[in-house]
Protein backbone atom coordinates (compact mmCIF):
# COMPACT_ATOMS: atom_id res chain seq x y z
CA UNK A 1 0.00 0.00 0.00
CA UNK A 2 1.03 3.42 -0.87
CA UNK A 3 1.69 6.34 1.77
CA UNK A 4 -0.22 9.46 0.72
CA UNK A 5 0.84 12.90 0.79
CA UNK A 6 -1.04 14.44 3.05
CA UNK A 7 -2.27 18.17 2.91
CA UNK A 8 -0.99 20.61 5.57
CA UNK A 9 -4.17 20.60 7.18
CA UNK A 10 -4.29 16.90 7.81
CA UNK A 11 -0.73 16.56 8.85
CA UNK A 12 -1.98 18.71 11.98
CA UNK A 13 -4.65 16.99 12.57
CA UNK A 14 -2.85 13.98 12.49
CA UNK A 15 -0.20 15.77 15.09
CA UNK A 16 -3.21 15.91 17.51
CA UNK A 17 -4.58 12.82 17.21
CA UNK A 18 -1.58 10.18 17.78
CA UNK A 19 -1.55 8.30 20.87
CA UNK A 20 0.78 9.09 23.21
CA UNK A 21 4.33 6.57 23.15
CA UNK A 22 7.25 6.93 25.79
CA UNK A 23 10.36 4.76 26.07
CA UNK A 24 14.48 5.25 27.13
CA UNK A 25 16.34 7.49 24.99
CA UNK A 26 19.32 6.68 26.91
CA UNK A 27 21.40 3.13 26.89
CA UNK A 28 20.59 0.72 29.44
CA UNK A 29 22.68 0.46 32.48
CA UNK A 30 24.36 2.48 35.32
CA UNK A 31 24.56 6.05 34.89
CA UNK A 32 24.67 9.53 36.31
CA UNK A 33 21.05 10.11 34.20
CA UNK A 34 18.79 8.30 32.07
CA UNK A 35 16.20 10.03 29.59
CA UNK A 36 12.27 9.10 29.24
CA UNK A 37 11.03 10.37 25.89
CA UNK A 38 7.38 11.35 25.72
CA UNK A 39 5.37 11.88 22.16
CA UNK A 40 2.36 12.25 21.49
CA UNK A 41 -1.58 13.39 22.15
CA UNK A 42 -1.81 15.34 25.19
CA UNK A 43 1.64 14.26 26.52
CA UNK A 44 1.96 17.12 28.71
CA UNK A 45 -1.20 16.58 30.59
CA UNK A 46 -0.49 12.64 30.72
CA UNK A 47 3.35 13.62 32.59
CA UNK A 48 1.71 15.87 35.14
CA UNK A 49 -0.64 13.04 36.57
CA UNK A 50 2.72 11.67 37.89
CA UNK A 51 4.55 14.74 38.67
CA UNK A 52 4.90 16.64 41.94
CA UNK A 53 5.98 20.07 40.94
CA UNK A 54 5.15 23.11 39.00
CA UNK A 55 1.93 23.19 36.41
CA UNK A 56 3.53 21.70 33.63
CA UNK A 57 0.25 22.32 31.25
CA UNK A 58 0.62 25.97 31.97
CA UNK A 59 4.20 25.98 31.17
CA UNK A 60 6.01 27.52 27.60
CA UNK A 61 7.70 24.80 25.71
CA UNK A 62 11.01 24.98 25.42
CA UNK A 63 11.49 24.67 29.58
CA UNK A 64 12.91 22.63 32.37
CA UNK A 65 11.31 21.73 35.33
CA UNK A 66 12.43 20.31 38.79
CA UNK A 67 9.68 18.27 40.65
CA UNK A 68 9.31 14.50 41.77
CA UNK A 69 7.76 11.46 39.91
CA UNK A 70 5.38 9.98 42.29
CA UNK A 71 3.30 6.76 41.98
CA UNK A 72 0.62 5.71 44.21
CA UNK A 73 1.48 8.90 46.46
CA UNK A 74 5.36 6.82 46.51
CA UNK A 75 8.11 9.58 45.53
CA UNK A 76 9.97 7.45 42.92
CA UNK A 77 12.75 10.16 41.59
CA UNK A 78 13.97 13.62 41.43
CA UNK A 79 13.62 14.56 38.19
CA UNK A 80 14.15 17.41 35.18
CA UNK A 81 11.08 17.50 32.83
CA UNK A 82 11.95 19.21 29.45
CA UNK A 83 8.65 20.44 27.34
CA UNK A 84 8.74 21.09 23.83
CA UNK A 85 5.21 21.71 22.41
CA UNK A 86 3.89 20.85 19.03
CA UNK A 87 5.14 21.48 16.02
CA UNK A 88 8.62 22.69 17.90
CA UNK A 89 9.87 19.25 18.65
CA UNK A 90 11.77 16.46 17.38
CA UNK A 91 8.77 14.28 16.40
CA UNK A 92 6.79 17.66 15.28
CA UNK A 93 4.53 16.83 18.03
CA UNK A 94 4.06 17.81 21.68
CA UNK A 95 6.82 16.31 23.52
CA UNK A 96 8.22 15.34 27.27
CA UNK A 97 11.74 14.33 27.99
CA UNK A 98 12.09 13.07 31.81
CA UNK A 99 15.99 13.65 33.06
CA UNK A 100 15.80 10.86 36.09
CA UNK A 101 18.51 9.03 37.75
CA UNK A 102 20.14 6.45 35.83
CA UNK A 103 20.69 2.62 36.63
CA UNK A 104 18.43 -0.01 35.17
CA UNK A 105 15.84 -0.24 37.89
CA UNK A 106 15.30 3.31 38.78
CA UNK A 107 14.93 4.28 34.73
CA UNK A 108 12.29 1.45 34.54
CA UNK A 109 9.95 2.41 37.58
CA UNK A 110 10.07 5.78 36.62
CA UNK A 111 9.10 4.87 32.58
CA UNK A 112 6.31 2.31 34.17
CA UNK A 113 5.06 5.17 35.86
CA UNK A 114 4.99 6.86 32.11
CA UNK A 115 2.78 3.81 30.53
CA UNK A 116 1.00 3.36 33.86
CA UNK A 117 -0.31 7.11 33.50
CA UNK A 118 -1.41 6.69 29.40
CA UNK A 119 1.12 5.91 27.44
CA UNK A 120 2.18 3.31 24.96
CA UNK A 121 5.42 1.52 24.77
CA UNK A 122 7.50 2.56 21.46
CA UNK A 123 8.35 1.05 19.12
CA UNK A 124 12.07 0.79 17.54
CA UNK A 125 12.63 3.54 15.91
CA UNK A 126 8.92 5.32 16.05
CA UNK A 127 9.83 9.07 17.38
CA UNK A 128 12.11 9.69 14.26
CA UNK A 129 8.99 7.82 12.04
CA UNK A 130 6.83 10.13 13.76
CA UNK A 131 8.96 12.72 13.06
CA UNK A 132 9.53 11.99 9.26
CA UNK A 133 5.39 11.75 9.12
CA UNK A 134 4.96 14.61 10.69
CA UNK A 135 7.46 16.72 7.92
CA UNK A 136 9.84 17.29 10.06
CA UNK A 137 12.64 15.19 8.44
CA UNK A 138 12.61 13.68 4.90
CA UNK A 139 13.47 9.56 4.54
CA UNK A 140 16.72 10.11 3.62
CA UNK A 141 17.41 12.48 7.04
CA UNK A 142 15.33 9.88 8.90
CA UNK A 143 18.03 6.92 8.01
CA UNK A 144 20.83 9.13 8.40
CA UNK A 145 19.74 9.17 12.20
CA UNK A 146 20.29 5.47 12.53
CA UNK A 147 23.72 5.74 10.76
CA UNK A 148 24.84 8.17 13.35
CA UNK A 149 24.43 6.36 16.01
CA UNK A 150 25.50 3.26 14.85
CA UNK A 151 28.71 5.05 13.08
CA UNK A 152 31.97 3.01 13.87
CA UNK A 153 33.84 5.68 12.77
CA UNK A 154 34.99 9.37 13.17
CA UNK A 155 34.43 9.75 9.02
CA UNK A 156 31.34 7.78 9.41
CA UNK A 157 29.99 9.80 11.83
CA UNK A 158 30.67 13.30 10.03
CA UNK A 159 29.06 11.48 6.81
CA UNK A 160 25.96 10.73 8.72
CA UNK A 161 25.60 14.40 9.85
CA UNK A 162 25.85 15.93 6.06
CA UNK A 163 23.18 13.48 5.19
CA UNK A 164 21.30 14.38 8.08
CA UNK A 165 21.40 18.00 7.40
CA UNK A 166 19.43 17.61 4.48
CA UNK A 167 22.52 17.74 1.56
CA UNK A 168 20.61 14.29 -0.20
CA UNK A 169 17.31 15.86 0.34
CA UNK A 170 18.55 18.98 -1.72
CA UNK A 171 20.08 16.97 -4.27
CA UNK A 172 16.89 15.47 -5.03
CA UNK A 173 14.23 17.87 -4.62
CA UNK A 174 16.65 20.22 -7.18
CA UNK A 175 16.65 17.06 -9.91
CA UNK A 176 12.51 16.14 -9.26
CA UNK A 177 11.65 19.98 -9.91
CA UNK A 178 13.92 20.07 -13.37
CA UNK A 179 12.25 16.88 -14.16
CA UNK A 180 8.71 18.14 -13.34
CA UNK A 181 9.19 21.14 -14.80
CA UNK A 182 9.88 19.46 -18.01
CA UNK A 183 7.14 17.18 -17.73
CA UNK A 184 4.64 19.61 -17.31
CA UNK A 185 5.64 21.42 -20.57
CA UNK A 186 5.65 18.34 -22.69
CA UNK A 187 2.52 17.48 -21.40
CA UNK A 188 0.91 21.18 -21.89
CA UNK A 189 1.99 20.15 -25.27
CA UNK A 190 -0.02 17.06 -25.92
CA UNK A 191 -3.08 19.21 -25.29
CA UNK A 192 -2.13 21.16 -27.80
CA UNK A 193 -1.22 18.81 -30.44
CA UNK A 194 -2.91 19.47 -33.43
CA UNK A 195 -2.28 23.47 -33.13
CA UNK A 196 1.26 22.14 -33.32
CA UNK A 197 2.36 24.47 -30.80
CA UNK A 198 6.15 23.77 -28.65
CA UNK A 199 6.12 24.73 -25.07
CA UNK A 200 9.49 23.18 -24.22
CA UNK A 201 12.56 23.19 -26.87
CA UNK A 202 13.97 20.10 -27.67
CA UNK A 203 17.21 21.62 -27.45
CA UNK A 204 16.17 22.77 -24.23
CA UNK A 205 15.42 19.37 -22.91
CA UNK A 206 18.54 17.98 -24.22
CA UNK A 207 20.74 19.89 -22.28
CA UNK A 208 18.46 19.60 -18.96
CA UNK A 209 18.34 15.85 -19.88
CA UNK A 210 21.99 15.74 -20.50
CA UNK A 211 23.23 17.84 -17.44
CA UNK A 212 20.41 15.77 -15.30
CA UNK A 213 22.54 12.16 -16.18
CA UNK A 214 25.87 14.09 -15.73
CA UNK A 215 25.05 15.43 -12.23
CA UNK A 216 23.44 11.78 -10.85
CA UNK A 217 26.87 10.03 -12.13
CA UNK A 218 28.68 12.62 -9.68
CA UNK A 219 26.25 11.19 -6.88
CA UNK A 220 27.09 7.88 -8.27
CA UNK A 221 30.62 8.21 -7.67
CA UNK A 222 30.90 8.96 -4.48
CA UNK A 223 28.86 5.59 -3.48
CA UNK A 224 32.22 3.28 -3.60
CA UNK A 225 33.63 5.97 -1.02
CA UNK A 226 30.59 6.32 0.82
CA UNK A 227 30.58 2.52 1.24
CA UNK A 228 33.86 2.01 3.03
CA UNK A 229 33.10 5.51 5.41
CA UNK A 230 30.05 3.91 6.38
CA UNK A 231 30.88 0.49 6.87
CA UNK A 232 34.99 0.27 6.86
CA UNK A 233 37.75 -0.90 4.45
CA UNK A 234 37.12 -5.14 4.47
CA UNK A 235 40.94 -5.58 4.60
CA UNK A 236 42.02 -9.39 4.26
CA UNK A 237 45.16 -10.75 5.91
CA UNK A 238 45.82 -13.65 3.55
CA UNK A 239 49.17 -15.65 2.92
CA UNK A 240 50.59 -18.78 3.56
CA UNK A 241 50.11 -20.49 7.08
CA UNK A 242 52.51 -19.23 10.01
CA UNK A 243 53.26 -16.91 8.07
CA UNK A 244 52.04 -13.65 11.25
CA UNK A 245 48.85 -13.07 10.06
CA UNK A 246 47.02 -13.59 13.40
CA UNK A 247 50.12 -11.82 15.46
CA UNK A 248 50.00 -8.87 12.77
CA UNK A 249 46.14 -8.28 13.41
CA UNK A 250 46.69 -8.73 17.20
CA UNK A 251 49.49 -5.65 17.07
CA UNK A 252 47.39 -3.63 14.74
CA UNK A 253 44.66 -4.12 17.38
CA UNK A 254 46.56 -3.71 20.44
CA UNK A 255 44.60 -7.06 22.12
CA UNK A 256 44.73 -10.60 21.42
CA UNK A 257 41.96 -11.09 19.31
CA UNK A 258 42.61 -13.99 17.15
CA UNK A 259 45.02 -17.37 18.42
CA UNK A 260 48.50 -17.24 18.11
CA UNK A 261 50.97 -20.44 17.52
CA UNK A 262 53.66 -21.55 16.32
CA UNK A 263 51.69 -24.36 14.72
CA UNK A 264 50.74 -23.83 11.38
CA UNK A 265 46.82 -24.05 10.44
CA UNK A 266 45.61 -22.50 13.93
CA UNK A 267 43.53 -20.24 11.92
CA UNK A 268 40.26 -22.76 10.82
CA UNK A 269 37.78 -19.86 10.10
CA UNK A 270 38.07 -16.51 8.91
CA UNK A 271 38.05 -13.86 11.94
CA UNK A 272 36.80 -10.57 11.75
CA UNK A 273 37.79 -7.54 14.00
CA UNK A 274 36.98 -3.51 13.52
CA UNK A 275 39.96 -0.94 14.11
CA UNK A 276 40.00 2.21 13.22
CA UNK A 277 42.93 4.56 11.77
CA UNK A 278 42.84 8.21 11.67
CA UNK A 279 39.43 8.48 11.13
CA UNK A 280 38.41 5.45 9.36
CA UNK A 281 37.45 1.65 9.97
CA UNK A 282 39.36 -1.44 8.99
CA UNK A 283 37.50 -4.26 9.67
CA UNK A 284 40.49 -6.80 9.45
CA UNK A 285 39.63 -10.07 8.87
CA UNK A 286 42.43 -13.01 9.65
CA UNK A 287 42.18 -16.04 7.38
CA UNK A 288 43.37 -19.59 7.29
CA UNK A 289 46.55 -20.18 5.01
CA UNK A 290 46.47 -20.47 1.68
CA UNK A 291 47.64 -23.55 0.87
CA UNK A 292 46.08 -27.15 -0.61
CA UNK A 293 45.22 -29.17 2.74
CA UNK A 294 43.90 -32.75 2.88
CA UNK A 295 42.55 -31.75 6.53
CA UNK A 296 38.54 -31.21 5.60
CA UNK A 297 38.04 -28.76 8.49
CA UNK A 298 41.42 -26.85 6.99
CA UNK A 299 40.10 -26.82 3.87
CA UNK A 300 36.97 -25.28 4.24
CA UNK A 301 39.15 -22.17 5.88
CA UNK A 302 40.65 -22.34 2.85
CA UNK A 303 37.94 -21.98 0.91
CA UNK A 304 36.14 -19.45 3.23
CA UNK A 305 40.25 -17.27 2.99
CA UNK A 306 39.94 -17.31 -0.93
CA UNK A 307 36.07 -16.25 -0.39
CA UNK A 308 37.21 -13.34 1.77
CA UNK A 309 39.98 -11.78 -0.61
CA UNK A 310 36.72 -12.07 -3.43
CA UNK A 311 35.59 -8.99 -1.08
CA UNK A 312 38.04 -7.58 0.21
CA UNK A 313 38.44 -3.56 -0.49
CA UNK A 314 42.14 -4.24 0.60
CA UNK A 315 44.14 -7.44 0.37
CA UNK A 316 47.69 -7.91 3.02
CA UNK A 317 49.81 -10.65 1.91
CA UNK A 318 51.98 -11.81 4.62
CA UNK A 319 55.24 -13.71 3.85
CA UNK A 320 57.61 -14.96 6.37
CA UNK A 321 60.91 -12.92 6.34
CA UNK A 322 62.61 -16.29 7.83
CA UNK A 323 61.06 -19.13 6.46
CA UNK A 324 58.94 -17.65 2.76
CA UNK A 325 56.66 -20.40 1.72
CA UNK A 326 57.50 -21.40 -1.86
CA UNK A 327 54.37 -21.14 -2.75
CA UNK A 328 54.32 -17.28 -1.86
CA UNK A 329 55.11 -15.86 -5.52
CA UNK A 330 52.27 -18.47 -7.25
CA UNK A 331 49.72 -17.54 -4.81
CA UNK A 332 50.58 -13.71 -4.96
CA UNK A 333 50.42 -13.72 -8.46
CA UNK A 334 46.82 -15.70 -8.92
CA UNK A 335 45.32 -12.98 -6.55
CA UNK A 336 47.01 -10.04 -8.77
CA UNK A 337 45.81 -12.06 -11.95
CA UNK A 338 42.45 -12.91 -10.74
CA UNK A 339 41.71 -9.09 -9.34
CA UNK A 340 43.61 -6.58 -11.05
CA UNK A 341 42.19 -3.62 -9.42
CA UNK A 342 42.13 -4.58 -5.79
CA UNK A 343 44.52 -2.54 -3.84
CA UNK A 344 47.58 -5.06 -2.09
CA UNK A 345 49.96 -4.97 0.03
CA UNK A 346 53.13 -7.77 0.28
CA UNK A 347 54.36 -7.19 3.75
CA UNK A 348 57.48 -8.82 4.83
CA UNK A 349 56.83 -10.54 8.26
CA UNK A 350 59.52 -11.37 11.28
CA UNK A 351 61.69 -8.66 10.39
CA UNK A 352 63.37 -9.22 14.02
CA UNK A 353 64.48 -12.73 12.50
CA UNK A 354 65.21 -11.83 9.19
CA UNK A 355 69.17 -12.53 9.63
CA UNK A 356 67.72 -16.35 10.27
CA UNK A 357 67.00 -17.23 6.94
CA UNK A 358 66.21 -20.92 6.48
CA UNK A 359 65.00 -20.27 2.61
CA UNK A 360 67.92 -19.61 0.08
CA UNK A 361 68.10 -16.09 -1.25
CA UNK A 362 66.83 -17.02 -4.13
CA UNK A 363 63.56 -17.82 -2.49
CA UNK A 364 63.58 -14.67 -0.72
CA UNK A 365 64.73 -12.39 -3.46
CA UNK A 366 61.58 -14.08 -6.03
CA UNK A 367 59.32 -12.00 -3.45
CA UNK A 368 58.88 -8.10 -3.82
CA UNK A 369 57.91 -6.46 -0.32
CA UNK A 370 56.71 -3.36 0.02
CA UNK A 371 57.25 -3.25 3.76
CA UNK A 372 58.88 -5.55 5.96
CA UNK A 373 57.27 -5.28 9.37
CA UNK A 374 58.16 -6.98 12.99
CA UNK A 375 54.83 -7.58 15.18
CA UNK A 376 57.29 -8.09 17.90
CA UNK A 377 59.78 -5.40 17.96
CA UNK A 378 56.91 -2.56 16.65
CA UNK A 379 59.35 -2.50 13.53
CA UNK A 380 57.50 -0.95 10.57
CA UNK A 381 53.81 -0.96 11.77
CA UNK A 382 53.44 2.59 12.12
CA UNK A 383 54.48 2.72 8.14
CA UNK A 384 52.17 -0.16 7.56
CA UNK A 385 49.29 2.11 8.96
CA UNK A 386 49.64 4.70 6.39
CA UNK A 387 50.02 2.45 3.52
CA UNK A 388 47.33 1.29 3.97
CA UNK A 389 45.06 4.05 4.18
CA UNK A 390 47.06 5.25 1.38
CA UNK A 391 46.18 2.40 -0.74
CA UNK A 392 42.44 2.48 -0.07
CA UNK A 393 42.20 6.25 -0.99
CA UNK A 394 44.47 6.37 -3.82
CA UNK A 395 42.25 7.96 -6.33
CA UNK A 396 39.47 8.53 -3.92
CA UNK A 397 38.46 11.83 -2.01
CA UNK A 398 37.33 11.27 1.08
CA UNK A 399 35.84 14.64 2.13
CA UNK A 400 32.82 14.46 4.29
CA UNK A 401 32.19 18.03 4.33
CA UNK A 402 30.54 17.11 1.25
CA UNK A 403 28.11 14.19 0.18
CA UNK A 404 28.50 11.04 0.06
CA UNK A 405 26.45 8.23 -1.24
CA UNK A 406 26.33 5.22 1.30
CA UNK A 407 23.17 3.95 1.49
CA UNK A 408 22.47 1.19 -1.20
CA UNK A 409 18.86 1.90 -1.46
CA UNK A 410 20.09 5.24 -2.22
CA UNK A 411 22.07 4.22 -5.07
CA UNK A 412 19.79 1.54 -6.17
CA UNK A 413 17.01 4.90 -6.51
CA UNK A 414 19.99 6.76 -8.38
CA UNK A 415 20.41 4.47 -10.85
CA UNK A 416 17.05 3.91 -11.65
CA UNK A 417 16.77 7.57 -11.90
CA UNK A 418 19.11 7.66 -14.16
CA UNK A 419 18.59 4.78 -16.26
CA UNK A 420 14.82 6.36 -17.38
CA UNK A 421 16.24 9.91 -17.60
CA UNK A 422 18.93 8.74 -20.41
CA UNK A 423 16.05 6.56 -21.94
CA UNK A 424 14.11 10.12 -22.47
CA UNK A 425 17.34 11.50 -23.86
CA UNK A 426 17.70 8.88 -26.42
CA UNK A 427 14.01 9.46 -27.37
CA UNK A 428 14.50 12.97 -27.85
CA UNK A 429 17.07 12.09 -30.45
CA UNK A 430 15.12 9.64 -32.24
CA UNK A 431 12.07 11.59 -32.26
CA UNK A 432 9.46 9.64 -29.56
CA UNK A 433 6.38 12.20 -29.12
CA UNK A 434 5.97 13.21 -25.82
CA UNK A 435 3.31 11.16 -24.18
CA UNK A 436 6.23 8.02 -24.48
CA UNK A 437 8.91 10.44 -23.12
CA UNK A 438 6.86 11.66 -20.27
CA UNK A 439 6.59 7.73 -19.24
CA UNK A 440 10.18 7.47 -18.23
CA UNK A 441 10.29 11.29 -16.81
CA UNK A 442 7.78 10.01 -14.24
CA UNK A 443 8.75 6.50 -13.41
CA UNK A 444 12.65 8.86 -12.58
CA UNK A 445 10.18 10.99 -10.64
CA UNK A 446 8.89 8.08 -8.43
CA UNK A 447 12.54 6.71 -7.67
CA UNK A 448 13.70 10.27 -6.63
CA UNK A 449 10.65 10.30 -4.44
CA UNK A 450 11.75 6.96 -2.92
CA UNK A 451 14.72 8.94 -1.46
CA UNK A 452 13.28 11.41 0.36
CA UNK A 453 9.61 9.99 1.22
CA UNK A 454 7.61 11.57 -1.28
CA UNK A 455 6.80 8.00 -2.78
CA UNK A 456 6.53 5.33 0.36
CA UNK A 457 5.40 1.94 1.00
CA UNK A 458 4.49 0.56 4.40
CA UNK A 459 7.13 -2.27 4.03
CA UNK A 460 9.77 -0.27 2.95
CA UNK A 461 8.92 2.44 6.29
CA UNK A 462 8.94 -0.98 8.01
CA UNK A 463 12.71 -1.99 6.46
CA UNK A 464 13.87 1.26 7.67
CA UNK A 465 12.78 1.69 11.01
CA UNK A 466 13.07 -1.74 11.90
CA UNK A 467 16.85 -0.82 12.25
CA UNK A 468 16.19 1.69 14.89
CA UNK A 469 16.75 1.41 18.61
CA UNK A 470 13.67 1.88 20.66
CA UNK A 471 13.48 5.44 21.98
CA UNK A 472 15.38 7.04 19.23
Amino acid sequence: MQTPNPSAEQKRAEITQREPIAAIATPSGEGGIAVIRVSGRDSIALVQRIFSGADLTAKASHTIHYGCITRNERILDDVLVSLFRAPRSYTGEETVEISCHGGVINTQLVLEAVLHAGARAAEPGEFTQRAFLNGKIDLSQAEAVADLIHARSKKAAESSRQQLEGKLGDYVKVFRQQIIDATAMIELELDFIEEDVEFASRDDLRRLFTDLVSSIDQLLETYETGRIVKHGVRTVFAGAPNAGKSTLLNTLMGRERAIVSDIAGTTRDVIDADWSYDGLLFTLTDTAGLRVTDDAIEAEGVRRSRKAVAEADLVLFLSDLQNPDPQDAQVMAEIRAQWPEKPLLVVGTKADRKELLKQPAEAQARIRHDIEVSSLEGTGIDELKRMMKDAVLENRDIDTSGLLVTSSRHRDALEKTRRHVHTALKGLDTGLTGDLLSIDLRTALHELGTITGEITTEDLLDSIFSRFCIGK
